[in-house]
C-alpha cells in the first residue's frame, strides 16, 4: 500500500495536486482508494488550518491532545481539561480526537476518530503520522485532575519520547511497564506503533487487556519516564483510605470517606485510572480544581 501511495503521489516527479478534480478510470479500484483516503485528509487539515490557524511547518508547535469516544465521558470531560491546561500551561493548542463534537468548546480543534476503532482501542491512532496535528502532542486521558503547571512535561527530555510508569509501581516498585494515561511525543515519532496495530488489531486485541500492554510490547524500553513524583494515583499515591461507600457497582463506586488532601509539590498531574471518575469524587481539592 505504501508503494502504492508514492507512485501516485509523485508521479512525474511531482505531487498529485489531490484537490482538483480527478479523472478516476485511470486508475485501479485499489489506487482510487487510496486517492480518496488522501482527499478526505487534506480537506479535513484545510479545514483544521482555516479555523484554528494551524502551521503544520511549525514541529515545534506544542500541542494537547484527549480522545472522547462512545458514552463513557461527556463532553464537559474534554471542556473541563481544557480548562485546566489554559490555567496550567502556556503556549499550546488543544484538540480533542473524537467520534462525536457536540457540545466541546468551539476553541478546541476537533479531530475525526477513524470509524473502525472503538474503547481504548482508538488511543493508537495517536501514533500516526496521519494525525492532522503537527508537532509536540502532550497527550491526556480524560479523567486526570491537573494539579499546577505543566510546562516541564514538554521540556523534559525534549528529543525523545516519555511515558508515565504504570501504577502497579506501588505494589511493586521495581515495575517498568507504561501507563498511557500521559504520554508525550512527536507527531509520527511512534509512527511504528500504529501501524503494527492498524495491521493486526484483531490479533494485538486478543492477546492485550488494553492500549497500553500494546504500547509496551511494542515501545518497551525506549521511552524517557517521567519522574514518579510528578504524576500520580489519586486513590494509590495520594489518598490514604481506598474504601468504597456501600452500594456501589463498578463504574459508579465512590469513597467511603471525604479526605480533605492535597497532592504533593512535585505533584503537577493526579490521575483517576478505574474508580472513581473526577465527577465522583466529594474531596475538596478535587472539587475546586476539577472545573
Amino acid at each position: 500500500m505504501e508503494q502504492i501511495v508514492q507512485s501516485i503521489l509523485h508521479s512525474n516527479h511531482r505531487r498529485l495536486d489531490l484537490m482538483a478534480k480527478i479523472d478516476k478510470s485511470q486508475y485501479t479500484k485499489e489506487q482510487w482508494q487510496v486517492i480518496k483516503a488522501q482527499r478526505k485528509a487534506d480537506k479535513e487539515l484545510n479545514r483544521l488550518r482555516k479555523n484554528h490557524n494551524i502551521d503544520d511547518s511549525n514541529t515545534d508547535q506544542k500541542y494537547i491532545l484527549c480522545l472522547k469516544h462512545g458514552q463513557k465521558y461527556s463532553s464537559d470531560y474534554v471542556n473541563k481539561l481544557y480548562n485546566m491546561c489554559k490555567r496550567n500551561c502556556t503556549n499550546f493548542k488543544f484538540a480533542c480526537l473524537t467520534d462525536d463534537p457536540t457540545g466541546i468548546d468551539p476553541d478546541v480543534i476537533i479531530l475525526d476518530l477513524p470509524k473502525n476503532l472503538a474503547g481504548w482501542w482508538c488511543k493508537p491512532y495517536i501514533y500516526s503520522r496521519d494525525l492532522p496535528i503537527k508537532g509536540v502532542i502532550l497527550y491526556m486521558d480524560l479523567d486526570v485532575v491537573i494539579a499546577s503547571n505543566i510546562d516541564h512535561l514538554f521540556e523534559y527530555f525534549p528529543d525523545d519520547w516519555c511515558v508515565i510508569r504504570d501504577f502497579t509501581r506501588v505494589m511493586r516498585p521495581k515495575w517498568e511497564k507504561y501507563n498511557s494515561s500521559v504520554v508525550r511525543f512527536k507527531t509520527g515519532q511512534l509512527h511504528f506503533v500504529w501501524e503494527r496495530f492498524a495491521r493486526q488489531q484483531q490479533v494485538i486485541q486478543k492477546r492485550h487487556f488494553g492500549d497500553q500492554d500494546w504500547l509496551w510490547e511494542a515501545a518497551r524500553g525506549t521511552a524517557k519516564l517521567f519522574p514518579d513524583n510528578w504524576i500520580k494515583s489519586w486513590k494509590w499515591e495520594i489518598r490514604r483510605s481506598k474504601e468504597w461507600a456501600p452500594g456501589g457497582t463498578k463504574g459508579t463506586r465512590k469513597f467511603k470517606y471525604v479526605e480533605n488532601i492535597t497532592p504533593p509539590d512535585q505533584c503537577c498531574i493526579a490521575v483517576f485510572h478505574g474508580d472513581p471518575n473526577p465527577h465522583r469524587c466529594e474531596d475538596p481539592w478535587v472539587v475546586d480544581n476539577w472545573k
